[in-house]
């Protein structure tokens, strides 16, 4: 019996019993020669699964009902966290214990014996699925051989590229590099480079990187192109006569000003009793894109549009998106309408759901409808403007009042010269116009969904099941963690007894009177668990909606594309069903996926631009607000610019700082300074790097101090406490 052979029978012998590597040695008779062998094997046999290793170096056979699958997703520190197939929550994985998996593969991993009140924990041992194939880094050139760095912090080991290569890289230039082998996790690596992007600073190769870093498709097949090139442009006579003809009401359409597509229009009527008929009228996307057809295929597959920072990359192509779907002024266009009678004081009193033809009258940029919402015209298309207004104010305090939390999150606008050079970072405005379009789409969702619920009320489930956006509620120990942090800026929230919206409403809401907002609401987001899509209906936590889904964007989603599927299959003139309900939790399980990786790349663009323009303020001097604090540094947030940068521990000269989580504080062990969350400092920016996508911070003073720290005096003056500090427990006069 060889030396794996025999460690597997002795666990496997013992039932279940732990044993240490020594306790293993002992039963096994191994010699101290044996000893270093019998460790390298250990480790091979938990690398490949067959064996576990627990607290305390204690090492057991693992037992069959202690296997869960799910989704790995490693934060910027290394730790993972397995999001379970099964929905059971997540299971924490150290770096250690991760074997050779990678940030969002399909993994299986062996739970660990439960600790009471803590979250579970476990370790790889197999790989489903790798959930990415191609990885965009740095090519550096070492004595023997060449390795690719990843751009993705992410991505914790680099990937030595061991055979000459048919692409002439060189060394600094961005790179697609995929993995061939990769037997050990002790061990690095091996792969060859795909394609050469070019060095960082060359204009688009930063996007570039970020399109191929996320896998993101830049062309459609040929057979989708062939498709859509079929589709008559004209829609026929007897089309138009089976639709609800819409095209004589004053409808409008309220997008970004470089909008390329438009795919929702509303309207607005005062009826004779005072009430309002609110329609929101969406591009029938379903018309022209056929189940299962080549279009059908890609969209799926794309699952949304991706809106990079100098770019869209469309789900669907250009002819259906930017033509014959978007609801263009002063053309036929079909829709899916949703109409809805409303009291002045938003409540809603009747709705239909219509196969419509419409035309739009104007197409309005939000500045554009802003500009005249707030003028003293006295015209159709103002008035109908002010009213909506209105009206979407009392949709709010309607919402409001139910407890549906408002976050007041900012993003940033950047501006680009025509080399995609970024020449101005800043807060993007929100309008009044924003939030009228916002309301009138949730008011619309909302209808849908529950349209769709209240049919199933009373039938067999599979009657009539459906795409629902879900938000669950957020745990306590993610509560409780929030309020821990919420104690450091002086707030005392008593736990809830019950998890409710308007609990987290009051919050939000306090938080938003503190000077140190922006750290508490990005907190607050924090805290909430993430909205998907899914055939189980169990509301929206954040909305304090009942019912809820996504209808108001088939151009660039495709969850919605299949709600409209739905809701045609379901209406008195149609039969059949487009998809059986297992086929639909699958497609709505790809679709949140396909969301969390464009809301990814999208960040990363725009973070990508971030570093390029601050570049050019090397050595300037910014205030800012301490936003996060790790271990080896404090994070500063920049509002000016809607960024943040790391101010590193070494470079806090003047004392040894010990970092205390549960304050979220950084305290001098000697000196007794304190940094902490919230606080107001004043930085240099010291070293700005596209390659490792990297802000660093000089830390000039805080609190309003006027003075700037001069690192030789502090470390003259840390010096010299040290030294009487010494002495005074020496009893010594220093």
């Amino acid at each position: 019996m060889d030396l794996p052979e025999a460690v597997r029978y002795l666990l496997a012998r013992k039932g279940g019993k732990s044993l240490k590597a020594k306790e293993i040695a002992r039963e096994l008779h191994l010699g101290q020669d044996d000893y270093l062998e019998l460790r390298k094997t250990l480790r091979q046999l938990v690398e490949k699964g067959e064996i576990l290793r627990l607290h305390k170096n204690r090492f057991s056979v693992p037992g069959k009902a202690s296997v869960v699958a799910g989704v790995l997703r490693v934060n910027s520190q290394g730790h993972g966290t397995v999001i379970r197939d099964d929905g059971a929550g997540e299971v924490l994985v150290s770096r250690k214990n991760m074997g050779t998996a990678l940030h969002m593969d399909h993994v299986s991993v062996r739970l660990f014996a439960a600790v009471k009140d803590q979250r579970p924990e476990g370790q790889v041992v197999e790989i489903l699925s790798r959930g990415r194939n191609r990885f965009v880094g740095t090519l550096r050139q070492g004595r023997k051989f060449a390795y690719v760095v990843p751009d993705d912090i992410k991505i914790q080991t680099d990937i030595i590229i061991s055979e000459p290569d048919n692409y002439s890289a060189l060394d600094g230039q961005k790179v697609v590099a995929v993995i061939d082998t990769w037997p050990e996790a002790h061990l690095n690596p091996e792969g060859h480079i795909i394609q050469v992007l070019g060095f960082a600073d060359e204009p688009g190769v930063d996007v570039l990187s970020i399109i191929h870093s996320f896998e993101l498709p830049t062309t459609f097949p040929a057979g989708a192109l062939e498709e859509s090139k079929s589709i008559p442009g004209q829609i026929p006579t007897d089309e138009l006569a089976r639709r609800l003809d819409l095209r004589d009401w004053l409808t409008v359409t309220i997008d970004p000003e470089d909008a390329k597509d438009f795919d929702d229009a509303v309207s607005l009527q005062i009826l004779k009793d005072g009430r309002y008929r609110l329609g929101v009228h969406i591009a029938d996307v379903s018309y022209y894109v056929k189940t299962g057809g080549a279009i059908d295929q890609e969209a799926e597959q794309r699952g949304t549009s991706v809106y990079l920072v100098d770019r869209v990359i469309p789900m669907l192509p250009e002819v259906i998106s930017n033509e014959l779907c978007s609801l263009s002024q002063e053309q036929d266009k079909l829709c899916f309408s949703v109409l809805m009678d409303l009291t002045p004081s938003g409540e809603l009193l009747h709705y239909e759901l219509h196969e419509s033809v419409i035309r739009s009258r104007r197409r309005f940029s939000y500045e554009e409808a802003q500009a005249l919402l707030e003028s003293k015209q006295d015209d159709a298309l103002t008035r109908s403007l002010q009213n909506m207004y209105q009206l979407s104010r009392s949709l709010l305090a309607r919402r409001q009042k139910r407890g549906s939390i408002d976050f007041e999150s900012l993003e940033v606008k950047v501006e680009l010269d025509e080399q995609s050079h970024p020449i101005s970072l800043h807060p993007r405005q929100r309008l009044d116009t924003h939030r009228l379009i916002e309301e009138f789409m949730l008011l619309a969702n909302e209808t849908v969904a529950r349209h769709v619920g209240e049919l199933t009320s009373g039938e067999a489930e599979s009657a009539h099941f459906f795409v629902y956006r879900v938000h669950e509620k957020p745990d306590r120990d993610g509560i409780g963690n929030l309020l821990l942090l919420s104690k450091t800026f002086g707030f005392n929230f008593e736990p809830p007894k019950r998890i409710t919206p308007g609990y987290f409403q009051r919050i939000s809401k306090a938080f938003s009177q503190h000077p140190s907002s922006a750290v508490l609401q990005d907190a607050l987001l924090r805290t909430m668990m993430k909205a998907k899509y899914t055939t189980e209906n169990i509301g929206h936590f954040g909305l304090a909606y009942k019912f809820y889904t996504h209808f108001t964007s088939p151009i660039r989603r495709y969850p919605d594309l299949m709600v409209h599927r739905l809701l045609k299959a379901y209406s008195q003139e149609q039969n059949g069903q487009p998809y059986t309900k297992n086929e639909l939790e699958e497609k709505c399980k790809q679709a949140s996926q396909a969301e969390v990786r464009a809301q990814e790349a999208e960040r990363a663009s725009v973070k990508m631009k971030q570093i390029e323009f601050m570049e050019r303020h090397l050595g300037d001097i910014f205030d800012g607000t301490i936003c996060r604090i790790v271990p080896f540094g404090i994070f500063v947030h920049l509002p000016e610019f809607l960024l943040d940068g790391l101010v590193h521990i070494s470079d806090l000269r003047d004392d040894y700082y010990l970092f205390e989580e549960d304050q979220h504080r950084l305290v001098g062990q000697y000196t007794g300074n304190r940094y902490k969350l919230g606080e107001k400092v004043r930085i240099r920016v010291s070293r700005v790097d596209r390659n490792e996508r990297l802000i660093d911070f000089i830390l000039i003073n805080k609190n309003g101090d006027k003075k700037e720290k001069n690192a030789s005096n502090v470390n003259k003056s840390f010096v010299k406490y040290k030294r009487d500090h010494k002495n005074k427990r020496r009893g010594r006069k220093s």
